[in-house]
């Protein structure tokens, strides 16, 4: 077996796998301070909707050996469970694109954000 010198040498100060010293000295590279906007980017996120509605629609399909006269009342749950989606997200949709703000809103759309830090501005 051979072995390699590298193994048994001392970390030495340059070598990049050698132990942390704590704690570790913070460089600032940018004035700490938040932007007065945040872009739109991130918000492209698709929650899945109705998926407990879908479940129990496509079991009794399974069971009814897809057979639709059978699982009506499943099947009009699921579409009523989406319409209320939909009116929702498209309330949503038309309230974030106004730049609404919705007080208790978990979820905000960047302009929903922007309109909210225009009424808070940073103090420089």
């Amino acid at each position: 077996m051979r072995l390699n010198p590298v193994l048994f040498t001392a970390p030495s100060s340059k070598n990049a796998r050698r132990p942390q010293r704590e704690p570790v000295p913070f460089q600032m590279l940018l004035p700490l301070r938040l932007k007065k906007t945040v872009s739109g980017k991130g918000d492209k996120v698709k929650e899945a909707a109705c998926m407990q509605e879908m479940a129990v629609m496509f079991a009794c399909f399974k069971k009814a050996e897809f057979d639709q006269q059978q699982c009506l009342k499943e099947v009009s749950s699921f579409q009523s469970c989406y319409k209320d989606y939909n009116e929702r997200a498209k309330l949503q949709r038309e309230q974030g694109r106004k730049g609404i703000l919705v007080p208790g809103e978990k979820n905000l759309t960047h302009r929903q954000l922007n309109q909210l830090l225009k009424s808070f501005p940073p103090k420089v």
